[in-house]
Parts: structure tokens; sequence; C-alpha cells
């Protein structure tokens, strides 16, 4: 019993001693880690800022895509609505009997062309005139 009594003392400092050396070396790989870290804290950090910037970099981008897809959207679905709007108060117009842009124009044109017509007739008729003129002083003359 003695024998099983050293061997036990025996088991116990070797698992003692186990135990001790396996903490030991816990406690130095933490130290490891910790000096690890502060000598490549600095590079993990800019590395860390890199990549933040690469990300923001693509979300600004896909964020002004979306916008852009949007904003030509917005413009298009506006487009239509003036189309709509001024189509509307167009036929409410004409209906009250005012007229378009495009009955104005055509109304001009018209007129220009009578007042042309009309300057024409008046040049033709200003001849006649001008020829009984220039002939009564010469009928005149006969005459005497």
């Amino acid at each position: 019993m003695a024998k099983t009594l050293k061997k036990a003392a025996t088991e116990e400092k070797q698992f003692a001693h186990v135990v001790l050396e396996s903490a030991n070396q816990i406690w130095l790989a933490g130290l490891g880690a910790f000096a690890k870290a502060q000598g490549e804290g600095a590079k993990i950090f800019e590395n860390l800022v890199e990549a933040g910037k690469e990300v923001e970099d693509k979300s600004r981008k896909s964020a002004e895509d979306k916008v852009m897809a949007v904003s030509g959207k917005a413009t298009e679905t506006w487009d239509k609505l003036e189309t709509v709007f001024q189509d509307r108060v167009a036929r409410a117009l004409n209906s009250l009997g005012v007229p378009s842009n495009k009955d104005l124009a055509d109304l001009n044109s018209r007129i220009d062309e009578l007042t042309k017509s009309v300057n024409e007739l008046l040049k033709k008729s200003a001849k006649p005139a001008a020829a009984k003129e220039e002939a009564k002083p010469v009928a005149a003359a006969k005459a005497e």
C-alpha cells in the first residue's frame, strides 16, 4: 500500500507539472498574441480602413446608379404628367372657344396672304388710274 501511495503521489506531481506547463504555455501564447497584435495592429487597422474605403466606394456608386435610375423614371413620369395636363387644358380652352396657338398661327398665315393679295390688287388698280391721269392731259392738249 505504501507503494501505491508513492505511485499516486508521483502521478499527482507529474499531473500537476503537466498542468503547470500547459498553463505556462497558454500564458506565453497569450503574451505572444498580444505582442503580435501590438506590432501589427497598425497594419491591420490600415488594411481595415482600405477595405472600408472600397466598400464605401462600391456602395456609393451603387446608390448613385439607383438614384440616376429613379430620377430618370421620375423625369419621364413628370413629362407624361405635363403632357396630359397640357392636353386637358387645351381641350378645356377649345371647348370654351379660345383659339389654340396653331389656330392663331394659321390665322396669321391667312392674314399675310390676304395682305399680299390686297397689295397686288391696289398696285393693279393704281396703274390704270395713273394711266388715265396721264391720258387726260394728253387729251386736253389735243382738244386745244
